[in-house]
């Protein structure tokens, strides 16, 4: 939603604010704007973020300074400077207080509270109109819709748009939402007079039509103040104005507009002459300073002595206050208060132990140096040391934990008051002040202590008089701070900038982070020096989400979310050998990552954080910077770094990638409920919105090895170089006490003003069960969730070293303080609703309805000590195998320092396919025995992959027809691998799998994983390992493993792999028991058999039962029904053959729900093959049904699953769960079965890791399926696999080394090669034509066999070119003739008018002229019909020649395009935006105005493609800027006539696509699908429309193999119609 602001008042001082209206969909027309609507466009100049607002404010200074030196070349426009700032809590006086010169306006600060309390600013920008000299005062003065036309993001505050609720009217940060518009005022170059820039804005702003909100009232302020620092207590506002955000708008010095920006009350109703004795007069001028200073929020403790305070605390107008019987829990309270807001909350206490019991927090607040003031009431000096009750020397009582203590004498009025009021402000003082911490004040009393009336001096106020009238406290403390701008760095800094810039393996590490500013500084620091980053759960960036692309975080930021669990290995320990840390904040959560930097010692270790305090348990530290965060980030990023990939990055990265892979995998694939899982969920269900505080112990260790952050994908623009999200995290770690958790958690939601979720541990919630008291005390905050790891004791002792050497008795009850105590009854007590979870989709749907829910909730998690202990000890060994596995892999490849890309280890040259076609000595299984001798050959490709070294590797694509692949398709597919992969990078992370593959199609490839056909992913992936084999001269498998203890195991298994025996035969049973028992003499000890041949599965079974006598129980015997029984017939065959020792029955049923039904009821082992190749979106969700202990084994066939990455990963699974993973081949060539040779070895050796990491016994190696190449007749190579009984154990086996050998000397077999791929070059040439008053002249590109018969033409969208479809016209090009033209206006082509000056001035281009134009293209180049392929513009364009110029057109293909604007004031309206975007591209250029164009919200799928930017750069090489001006608006959809009574009577075949996330056009293709349906058009059949998932409005550029298969399919349709 766009909110406007109408100025209705004459008076600039006095102007009020009254309406709203909603742009998000429309522009509303009065009637006599309806004839002639004039929008002005807005062109966007985006700077970078800022560290602070006047940092920003100075940016857009010095841009409109640079504006007016070099102004455009226009005669006027406009233009919006916009920065992202940080969320200061200053930002609001920073905002007000600047000076009338400033010359930046609008100005705006917009907050999302609702609340006086503010909260800081989400960003602050301008606009200026701007005029040459030569302008009259008349153009001037015409009215003009000033809107921004085109979406764009105001960030800041790390979110990117607010989502705006009319029904709640409440607001949202959310991805896609929409945003706030800066009202657009007016500046002149040169500045003309103030009254006259003031009349333009009224005249502006008065036109426009609105819509009331009456829930969003918006008032005026005098603004003359703004300048002063007085200017929060001027404002003038509604206090009963409803409103769902904080704004206020500054137009000039003297004019702004603000909504509920009430800050400190301008007036005072402080009267300290009315108070009854003189203790009230003190306790008043206490609490009033503390108001004045900022201090409004009091906890307060019962208690007589303490009387006075609490009473005046609690009259004060402008105080909350909360009151806790128990002092200990309220003082934790007041720091949690203070941790979420930054400021000092006021503990009032009585006397006696009852001071004592602040302690705790005390020593807390003081180590963690957070701001506290005490005040504790006292007996007087002559009830001490007497006797006296609850008296007791509280002086100095917390001794060097409070940075300072004050005693005040008795209350007096012989003292002067002023006392009193400096008491109080040199506290505050220092517990404001570096470093932060706890005051004391104590304050002695003597009766009475209630309001009882007695005579007192008022002589004792005198000099208070202006005190009283002001808001202001007595005494203001400042300090001399330097200019961020022009602050220099000292010759300490100058060493460490020095020191920084020459680090080559450089380490940031950022602790505890204390405020939302600090964390926005440290932010940016990180991708200014690009180094890698390890940020610890406190530092809110751990769980970060970054609203960016994946491609440019992984350039730009190298988070190590999962360092500590990296450092397991120690291989890596021993290399990471740092020369330069820096942290920024305090001290960090893990140990394990301080002890490697401990023995890295020594290097260059420099620490900055504000207070000057050693920490530094390691004594590694040798620079120690006392600065914040943003002081220190801005002196290092005025230094320019040469920013470098280096293979230190690069190897952390990696290695951090795989660990984070290998750790979800298991929290993934443990079925329990576990406390990992609960850490590594936090980041899915949890929004920026949400507050965190952890507590100690297990709560937060885990917290910091499992919690991980996520990148968002909104996709935004990459100049705003720091979107990102973050939580607010916080945690008592001053003295990692476990002592006042649940009370410290409740008073971090009351300050942080945020939804919180509390993480502790059982005990620590015993420990502080009074804070449940607090939590259901009557207080003003957002709702609470505490979550309870509840495992009966005190987890953590369990991975101490004395849970190994100590009887579990005494850990029992001495350590683990085992107890049975219930949670739920103690929340039942406190009247808090509880929750018991007990399994991962109980906690999941727990945690998303607390995060709705308006009341507190209690989660209990159920976990216990034992098993806590052991899956924390399985995720460490497989973390450490993980991390020692891929470092030695990646440490073999020869990688430079430097590296061109990321992961980089080489590129590809080129690649080849050769369509092959052997001769089989049987008919396949997949195909019917009856289909005869026609099937008795295997058909697929061999691609040949060279890399740049000249090394080459060899896959083979074979699909079986009964997958939903053909040849056809397939070679469609290789067409666009060959074409885009060309010169693409291979990573060496590839070998590693675990997401690298998919990571890497990507990126490299361009489309999503998904759409390839898994044949030609597998075959793909094939080639790359085999090509990376031989360029590191190694075989297949070295490269997959390579561990020496793995190399042992290899030897022991005498070199080779088992293969299990295929037998398909239709004789009788005697027969085929007889064909088995000779298979045994040659060395097959494993058997598959094919049943559900025979009509009756007793004959099946009988076979069964004859092959077992002949071979006896030592064979393995398998058998597989390929789902072609229903259950009643697997079931009758279960039941004559459970005696027979089988070793499974694959795929018994033909319904998936069956299977389980089958496990049960006949005992009967399953495996599962044709199931696991229909595993789509999340694998771990799909194979967690299959856990069943029924199903034994996964047949996994790489050329089904989609390639080796995700066989690997199912075979993963399996080995976890203690099923076999049996590697089959498909009837492919020996090419493919000495891969899957390599590959079966590599999976049992990770089968042989998985038992170690698990203490299992190792696994006798299986019998893989590859027994098909007994059906090769020939071979796609001259020297096949040879597989041949093993001398020493009589097995029949594959050899490793064999396979090897074939891989490493592999040639083609040309005898069975049918033809080979050929690079089909673009054919490129001009046309020149005339039509309809119109000269054009274009160019095009053809690719294709010569046919006038098949004739695609595809016309691009605005701002491309032919060559957008190259990639998509490659790939179909084998079986059509497929053409491209650059449209008018677009790439290099010319359009002119070619009738007389005058007239062409009227003479517009149209959708109409264009469709002529190229209908004469039609006939230059084609005799007969063709089928039009149009995307966007040019899918209007194609769907108005469809159904305008049938005898052209058999058939067209609409992409993300509309039949128009049914309504006319949508078309006019529509008309003017693209006008004045037009005007703006030629009066800006074409480089801003691509900018804009693309950072709108429907293309934020495709900002989030790995080629975007290359996209972008194509977009700048148009040629005639103006013409692609005058297109944009002649061929506005707001000026084409709407084709929707047209469809429903034209008769041409049709095809709409549109894609899954592009939710506009989903739902218009949608709306067509139904006009179409209403009317006469296309026959049955020959509509379709399609929903293309993975993808947004960009379908064929995001998506384009699915493009690919859907034209070729429709063209095929039409096709065969017509013959």
């Amino acid at each position: 939603m766009v909110v406007k602001e109408t100025l209705c008042s004459c008076d600039p001082e006095s102007l009020q604010v009254t309406e709203a209206m909603d742009l998000s969909n429309s522009v509303w027309l009065t009637a006599e704007e309806d004839a002639n609507l004039i929008i002005e466009a807005c062109t966007i100049r985006v700077l970078p973020p800022a560290l602070t607002l006047e940092h920003g404010l100075l940016s857009m200074k010095e841009a409109l300074e640079e504006l007016k030196l070099d102004p455009p070349a226009c005669c006027s426009g406009l233009i919006r400077f916009e920065v992202a700032v940080p969320p200061s809590a200053k930002a609001l006086s920073w905002f007000c207080c600047q000076p009338h010169s400033c010359g930046i306006f609008p100005q705006v600060y917009i907050t999302c509270e609702s609340e006086n309390e503010t909260r800081g600013a989400f960003g602050i920008g301008n606009a200026i109109n701007f005029c040459t000299s030569s302008t009259n005062y008349g153009e001037m003065n015409s009215l003009k819709r000033y809107l921004l036309v085109d979406s764009f993001n105001m960030t800041a505050y790390g979110f990117i748009g607010i989502n705006y609720d009319i029904k709640t009217s409440s607001m949202k940060h959310e991805t896609g939402s929409s945003y706030f518009l800066i009202p657009q005022a007016s500046h002149y170059l040169p500045s003309t007079s103030e009254t006259y820039h003031h009349s333009l804005i009224k005249s502006t702003l008065e036109k426009f039509s609105v819509i009331e909100y009456e829930r969003m009232q918006v008032v005026a302020m005098n603004s003359h103040s703004l300048g002063s620092g007085d200017s929060i207590a001027t404002f003038v506002e509604k206090k009963d104005a409803s409103s769902s955000c904080q704004f206020c708008i500054r137009f000039s010095p003297i004019i702004a507009v603000a909504t509920n920006m009430l800050g400190l009350a301008g007036e005072t109703s402080f009267f300290p002459e009315n108070c009854a004795n003189i203790n009230a007069v003190w306790a008043s001028l206490i609490i009033e300073e503390c108001y004045r200073l900022g201090l409004t929020y009091f906890c307060v403790a019962p208690g007589s002595r303490s009387s006075p305070l609490a009473v005046a605390a609690s009259a004060h107008p402008h105080t909350k206050c909360l009151v806790c019987f128990d002092e200990r829990s309220l003082a934790f309270h007041a720091i949690g208060y203070a941790r979420g807001s930054d400021r000092p909350a006021v503990v009032i206490t009585t006397s006696g132990t009852a001071v004592s019991n602040l302690l705790p927090a005390v020593v807390e607040a003081s180590q963690d140096f957070l701001p506290l003031l005490l005040l504790t009431a006292d007996r007087p000096p002559e009830l001490l040391e007497v006797g006296a009750n609850q008296a007791i020397n509280q002086v100095n009582h917390f001794g060097s934990y409070v940075r300072c203590f004050f005693n005040l004498p008795v209350p007096s009025d012989d003292i002067t008051a002023r006392m009193v009021l400096t008491t109080v402000d040199s506290a505050v003082y220092h517990a404001t002040s570096v470093p932060y911490g706890p005051v004391h004040i104590n304050c002695p009393f003597r009766e009475p202590l209630e309001n009882s009336p007695q005579s007192w001096k008022l002589s004792c106020l005198n000099g208070l008089d202006s005190w009283i009238s002001s808001a202001e406290p007595f005494t203001r403390y400042g300090q001399v701070q330097p200019s961020y701008a022009s602050v220099s760095c000292g010759g300490s800094m100058l060493e460490v900038q020095n020191m920084i810039k020459s680090a080559k393996c450089g380490l940031l590490l950022i602790g505890a982070v204390h405020t939302e500013d600090e964390i926005w500084a440290a932010l940016a620091l990180a991708r200014h020096l690009a180094w890698p980053v390890v940020a610890d759960i406190l530092s809110g960036l751990r769980l970060r989400k970054l609203l960016t692309s994946y491609w440019d975080y992984e350039e730009n930021l190298v988070f190590l979310d999962h360092f500590d669990h990296v450092l397991l290995s120690d291989a890596v320990r021993r290399w990471a050998e740092v020369d330069v840390v820096l942290q920024i904040g305090s001290k960090i959560t893990s140990k394990r990552v301080s002890k490697m930097l401990e023995q890295c010692f020594p290097f260059s270790y420099i620490l900055v954080d504000k207070h000057p305090y050693r920490h530094d348990p390691s004594h590694v530290v040798t620079h120690r910077i006392q600065s914040t965060i943003s002081q220190f980030a801005d002196c290092v990023i005025k230094q320019s770094f040469q920013h470098m990939r280096s293979k230190w990055i690069d190897f952390l990265q990696g290695l951090d990638t795989m660990v984070a892979w290998e750790i979800s995998f298991q929290i993934q694939m443990e079925h329990s409920l576990t406390e990992p899982y609960v850490a590594h969920q936090l980041s899915e269900v949890l929004s920026s919105e949400t507050a965190l505080f952890f507590g100690n112990s297990m709560a937060i260790r885990d917290a910091d090895m499992y919690c991980h952050g996520l990148v968002n994908c909104t996709g935004a623009m990459s100049k705003l170089v720091l979107p990102c999200q973050w939580i607010k995290v916080a945690g008592n770690r001053g003295a990692s006490g476990i002592d006042g958790l649940l009370s410290t958690a409740t008073g971090f939601t009351v300050g942080c003003k945020k939804r919180v979720l509390c993480v502790v541990g059982d005990v620590s919630l015993l420990h502080d069960t009074n804070g449940l008291a607090i939590l259901t005390s009557r207080m003003q905050r957002k709702p609470m969730t505490i979550l309870v790891i509840n495992n009966q004791g005190g987890a953590i002792f369990s991975f101490l070293p004395i849970a190994e050497r100590t009887e579990r008795t005494i850990l029992n009850e001495y350590f683990y303080y085992t107890h049975k105590i219930s949670i739920s009854k103690l929340c039942a007590a406190h009247s808090v609703k509880h929750l018991l979870v007990k399994t991962k989709l109980e906690l999941q749907e727990a945690l998303l309805a607390s995060q709705q829910e308006y009341s507190d909730c209690v989660i209990e998690v159920a976990s216990s000590i034992d098993s806590n202990a052991v899956f924390h000890s399985v995720l460490r060994r497989h973390a450490s195998q993980a991390a020692a596995h891929t470092f030695s892999i990646v440490s073999r490849f020869p990688i430079p320092n430097s590296l061109l890309d990321n992961f980089f280890l080489c590129k590809i040259s080129k690649i080849e396919y050769s369509l092959y076609r052997v001769q089989l000595s049987a008919p396949p299984t997949t195909v019917s025995i009856e289909s005869g001798p026609t099937n008795l050959y295997r058909e697929g490709f061999i691609l040949s992959l060279s890399l740049d070294d000249g090394s080459v590797g060899f896959g083979e694509v074979a699909p079986l027809e009964m997958h939903k692949e053909n040849l056809l398709g397939v070679e469609e597919q290789l067409r666009f691998v060959c074409h885009a992969l060309e010169g693409a990078t291979v990573t060496y992370l590839l070998p590693l799998f675990r997401g690298s593959f998919s990571s890497w199609i990507l990126k490299s490839l361009g489309v999503p994983p998904p759409s390839i056909f898994p044949s030609v992913r597998c075959g793909l992936e094939m080639a790359i390992l085999n090509a990376i084999a031989s360029r590191q001269d190694s075989s297949l498998l070295s490269i997959l493993q390579t561990q020496k203890d793995d190399k042992e195991r290899l030897s022991e298994w005498s070199g080779g792999i088992c293969i299990c025996a295929l037998v398909d035969y239709k004789g009788t049973p005697i027969e085929v028991a007889n064909i088995v028992h000779k298979l045994v003499g040659e060395g097959f000890h494993a058997f598959k058999l094919k049943v559900a041949r025979r009509t009756d599965p007793k004959e099946d079974a009988e076979v069964i039962q004859e092959i077992r006598k002949k071979v006896g129980p030592q064979i393995k015997l398998r058998v597989d029904a390929n789902r072609k029984w229903t259950y009643e017939q697997a079931i009758e065959f279960g039941s004559h053959v459970k005696d027979c020792n089988l070793q499974y029955i694959e795929e018994p049923v033909q319904k998936e729900d069956d299977i389980l039904k089958f496990c049960e009821e006949t005992g009967l082992p399953v495996a599962l093959d044709e199931t696991i190749e229909n595993i789509q979106g999340n694998a771990f969700e799909e194979l967690a049904r299959f856990s069943h202990s029924g199903i034994v084994a996964f047949v996994i066939k790489p050329s089904l699953v989609g390639g080796f990455e995700n066989a690997a990963l199912i075979a993963r699974w399996a080995h976890f769960k203690g099923k076999m993973a049996i590697v089959s081949a498909a009837f492919e060539s020996s090419l493919s079965l000495a891969s899957y040779v390599q590959f079966a070895c590599y999976l049992d050796l990770q089968s042989a890791e998985v038992s170690r990491a698990m203490d299992k016994k190792f696994a006798t190696p299986i019998a893989h399926g590859l027994g098909t190449y007994q059906w090769l007749k020939e071979d796609v190579t001259l020297d096949p696999l040879k597989i041949c009984q093993n001398p020493y154990s009589g097995d029949l086996e594959a050899s490793i080394y064999e396979a090897d050998r074939l891989l490493r000397n592999f040639q083609i077999n040309h005898s069975v090669v049918l033809r080979n791929s050929s690079e089909e070059l673009v054919h490129t040439y001009w046309l020149n034509l005339e039509s309809d008053g119109f000269n054009y002249t274009t160019e095009v590109q053809e690719i294709g066999k010569n046919s006038n018969n098949d004739i695609l033409l595809f016309l691009h969208g605005f701002l491309g070119t032919g060559q957008d479809w190259i990639p998509i016209m490659k790939a179909i090009s084998g079986s059509v003739r497929c053409i491209s033209v650059d449209l008018p206006g677009h790439g290099k082509s010319k359009v002119q008018c070619c009738t007389s000056k005058d007239a062409a001035e009227e003479h517009r281009l149209s959708v109409e002229v264009v469709a002529a134009l190229l209908c004469k293209v039609i006939d230059s180049i084609a005799p007969r019909k063709v089928i039009l392929v149009g995307y966007s513009m040019g899918g209007r364009i194609a769907l108005s020649m469809a159904v305008r110029y049938s005898a052209k057109i058999r058939g067209a293909v609409i992409i993300s395009g509309s039949p128009g604007f049914r309504d006319k004031k949508a078309r006019k309206i529509r008309a003017a935006k693209d006008d004045s975007r037009a005007r703006s591209l030629v009066s800006f250029g074409l480089r801003p105005f691509v900018e804009t164009w693309y950072s709108g919200e429907l293309w934020q799928s495709l900002r989030e493609h790995s080629s975007f930017k290359k996209l972008v750069a194509r977009r700048l090489q148009h040629d005639d800027v103006d013409g692609l001006a005058k297109v944009l608006s002649d061929l506005s959809i707001g000026r084409q006539m709407p084709l929707w009574e047209d469809l429903k009577q034209s008769k041409t075949p049709l095809l709409f696509i549109a894609g899954e996330r592009d939710v506009k056009f989903k739902k218009l293709t949608q709306d067509v699908s139904d006009a179409i349906d209403q009317g006469t058009g296309p026959e049955t059949g020959a509509y379709e429309a399609v929903v293309v998932p993975d993808c947004g409005h960009a379908v064929h550029f995001e998506n384009p193999l699915a493009i690919v298969g859907l034209v070729r399919k429709f063209f095929t349709k039409i096709s065969n119609r017509s013959i």
